[in-house]
């Protein structure tokens, strides 16, 4: 029996590449693009303005700021981000918000112009692709896919390969070239198909001889754990999250994260120990190395003995003890077993006893069916009592009792509780590059209905402060935050503006030091002698620029605030008119200078007095 063929696709007898573009978009359901126009992409604007009732172009302030932007839509809708920019520097400036994209796993489609190719070689303005500048040769070399369109007729095979890499599993970043003669070039009687599936599709195997196996490891363990990475994110959301959680509640096994995996598991569940590596939860380590603490009364008698990784590189901040990243406190007396769809890390960091190359998605299926059918086992109700006890005995936080100051400036501590009580369940947070980091990785508790977003891969400063208006342009029913510190800010605070053209109510949240702090207190505690060094208090000085102006200059409602009064009420009243008003709401907060955030645990509060 033949199929059918025209039940997946359909025919355009006549369509230029910037219609059939849109049209791919559309199928897609991806109605925002964002960006920066220019004369390179003179087509595809021509054709965004005929089709402004479906599509809209939010113009950014600057190129890399525009793909942070579309970066933040996509975490929070999980929709493919599209940028638009011109050639030349429109390419170049655009680059590092493709790289942080990449290594984020943030499904991103970068499309950059290209003056018409009768003028390729001629050293034409701005000119990229034939020239000195090798706009494919910058791109291919910082994300997954790269391309330049240059034939009206290569254009299907060229996107269509483009969105397969950007939207698979695990999500990429994707670049095409595309020159302006091709964007208004005509194609006739061409074929297009119904719905995205009939051209892309995404892994969804799994290796389940292997994951009995490690079934087996953990439920036979007395000191299992599973460390989860920003590689479930996108798979523990609704149903599969519902499984995971029947599977750990059901034998008791406690669950921690990375840093940009924080919140991937509910941290206010029962089982969560929350975030390991920076900055991480005092509670991993009491359950980790029990036997290190002579204050533990309910140690079982055991070490740690099974550990399961998921979705996660173990990278450097994901691993650090202290000073150390890829600590061998990490290593289990016991099976050690990784999962991940990418083999080439998998053993990379440290070595394993089981490794399972499959998508997290299938894995978590298989260990819901397996959970069925298997009864708990006698350590199961011990261990949930250790953990209570864990959590009883310790407080997840290393100065605990400085989240209740009410000293003015401002403990960041404090800060982090304020936002901590007044952010409603559901908000999305997007944390910058510098101190803020540490504040939040260790103070913020992340419910089930919200989500934390940082870049600790790239890890680039001015990433939160942009993201955060593609996050509420995504979620705009939702409070979307933004944490910075006032070094970030001055990076990207000019797409405040882009906030306040098209009524965009995100909120900013800046830790004003007048310093590029996480540098400065880098080097005071670790540089020279004796330590902590006071050659480098606020080495680093900003010049006290006066952020609320700047601000209130961009279109943005602007507070200054110096102690936790001020910043309950502030913070209350700028989610109220960002709601309300639709207007970008910034918080200035002036903190307190001498205090160290928590990315080397209590050593160096312990050790180092502030100076």
């Amino acid at each position: 029996m033949k199929q059918n063929r025209s039940s997946y696709y359909s025919t355009r007898e006549t369509v230029t590449v910037a219609q059939l573009l849109l049209q791919y978009l559309e199928l897609e359901g991806t109605n925002k693009l964002f960006g920066y126009p220019g004369a390179a992409n003179k087509s595809v604007l021509e054709e965004l303005k005929c089709q402004k009732d479906k599509f809209d172009y939010l113009i950014c302030r600057q190129e890399t700021g525009a793909v942070y932007i579309a970066d933040g839509y996509s975490r929070v809708t999980g929709q493919l981000g599209v940028v638009l920019v011109t050639s030349g520097p429109g390419a170049t400036n655009a680059l590092t918000g493709t790289a942080n994209a990449q290594q984020s796993n943030s499904p991103l489609l970068i499309i950059t112009g290209e003056p018409s190719e009768a003028n390729f070689g001629k050293g034409y303005l701005q000119e990229g692709v034939n020239s000195s500048l090798r706009i494919n040769a910058i791109y291919r070399n910082a994300c997954q896919y790269s391309a330049m369109i240059s034939n009206e007729n290569n254009f299907q095979t060229l996107f269509t390969q483009a969105l397969r890499t950007a939207l698979s599993i695990p999500s990429r970043a994707a670049h095409l070239s595309l020159p302006d003669n091709v964007a208004s070039s005509s194609l006739k009687n061409i074929t297009f198909p119904n719905t995205p599936e009939n051209y892309r599709t995404t892994p969804s195997t799994s290796d389940p001889k292997k994951v009995k196996q490690a079934f087996d490891y953990l439920i036979d363990a007395v000191h299992p754990l599973i460390f989860l990475g920003n590689g479930c994110r996108q798979v523990l959301q609704g149903e599969r999250l519902r499984k995971f959680i029947h599977f750990v509640e059901k034998f008791a096994i406690p669950v921690m994260t990375t840093p940009d995996g924080k919140g991937v598991f509910p941290e206010n569940h029962e089982l969560s120990l929350r975030n390991y590596g920076l900055a991480a939860c005092e509670w991993p380590k009491y359950y980790i190395a029990p036997e290190d603490f002579e204050d533990h009364k309910y140690y079982m008698g055991s070490k740690y003995d099974a550990l399961m990784v998921m979705g996660s590189n173990l990278d450097g901040l994901a691993t650090r003890v202290g000073k150390a990243a890829w600590d061998n406190l990490l290593i289990p007396n016991g099976p050690f077993i990784q999962v991940d769809l990418d083999q080439s890390i998998i053993g990379r960091g440290f070595p394993i006893e089981l490794g399972i190359v499959a998508e997290i998605g299938a894995v978590i299926d298989n260990l819901f069916e397996l959970s069925e059918s298997t009864p708990p086992n006698k350590f199961v109700e011990e261990r949930r009592k250790f953990i209570q006890h864990i959590k009883t005995d310790h407080s997840p936080f290393i100065t605990p009792h400085k989240m209740d100051s009410d000293a003015n400036p401002i403990l960041p501590q404090a800060l982090m509780k304020c936002i901590q009580e007044l952010r409603p369940p559901g908000t999305h947070l997007f944390i910058d590059g510098g101190n803020c980091i540490g504040w939040s990785l260790h103070y913020l508790v992340i419910d089930q209905a919200s989500q934390m977003h940082n870049s600790l891969n790239l890890g680039p400063t001015g990433f939160g402060t942009a993201a955060v208006v593609g996050g509420k342009v995504g979620a705009p029913d939702k409070t979307c935050i933004a944490i910075t510190g006032d070094g970030g800010f001055m990076m990207q605070g000019n797409e405040i503006a882009t906030a306040a053209k098209y009524n965009i109510g995100a909120i900013w949240i800046v830790l004003q030091d007048n310093d590029l702090g996480m540098v400065s207190q880098t080097m005071m505690y670790t540089s020279g002698s004796p330590l902590p060094n006071p050659e480098w208090k606020n080495y680093y000085n900003l010049g006290n620029p006066d952020l609320a102006k700047f601000a209130e200059g961009l279109g943005a409602d602007a507070y200054n605030i110096y102690s936790p009064k001020e910043m309950r009420e502030r913070l209350a009243q700028a989610m109220k008119n960002a709601a309300l008003n639709n207007k970008p709401q910034v918080i200035v907060a002036h903190i307190n200078t001498d205090e160290v955030p928590p990315y080397y645990g209590q050593d160096v509060q312990k050790a180092f007095p502030v100076i």
